[in-house]
């Protein structure tokens, strides 16, 4: 029998079938066992590709942050706008896979699309004036803020049953059962006053840096 013209197993195979098991099931259904079945092949293939599980999910945190956008730091884009538009870009991205958030809040590693986001940020930042300590704390917050956005719905935290919520005990939550229709609504709009806030007050402190500069 003839060899098939392409591998049965490849390194982007193992990588799509792995994140779609953690947006149908969670991180806890990722196994070696568990994608050689999904796979049709051994479990020792897989060792060919990846020697450890954790490379497998390293490989599939970094492919979820390759889709973010990082162009607005490199064409000349002002810092408060990049800063808006990367956010967008990144909650996006994690929004559309947020079972691997808890692996990505553990920091990029050695993820090359990890690492080239961490660059790309803290570079932009320090080429608009901003000190290299605070750079980094600009990254970090945005990271802490956008990952904290992906984690879950605020809005579907709530029933959609207004008898769970009775006036006596919650005099302010006479409508918080309808808090679950509205989550896009809700949870989009929780985030871009957050960002625009985050954005708003570092432009305060940008402006008070120049007039000390300027002293």
């Amino acid at each position: 029998m003839a060899r098939p013209r392409k591998p049965l197993l490849s390194r982007e195979r193992i990588v799509a079938t792995a994140l779609a098991l953690v947006d149908e099931e969670g991180l806890s259904a990722v196994s070696t066992r568990r994608l050689a079945a999904e796979l049709g092949v051994s479990g020792p293939s897989l060792y060919n590709h990846f020697k450890v599980k954790d490379e497998i999910l390293d490989a599939v945190a970094d492919t979820v942050v390759a889709q973010v956008d990082l162009s607005m730091f490199e064409d000349g884009t002002d810092w408060r706008t990049a800063l808006l538009r990367w956010g967008r870009s990144y909650r996006a991205a994690l929004t559309a896979h947020p079972s691997i958030v808890p692996f990505l809040a553990q920091g990029p590693g050695r993820r090359p699309a990890g690492l080239r986001m961490a660059d790309a940020v803290f570079g932009g930042m320090v080429a608009a004036g901003w000190p290299p300590a605070q750079a980094t704390r600009i990254g970090a917050m945005m990271r802490y803020f956008v990952a904290g956005s992906a984690l879950g719905s605020f809005a579907r935290g709530f029933v959609d049953d207004a008898g769970a919520y009775d006036p006596a005990d919650y005099p302010h939550l006479g409508q918080a059962h309808l808090l679950a229709e509205h989550r896009e609504q809700v949870d989009e709009g929780a985030f871009e006053t957050g960002l625009q806030a985050l954005v708003d007050g570092l432009e305060l402190q940008y402006r008070q840096q120049e007039s000390v500069h300027r002293g």
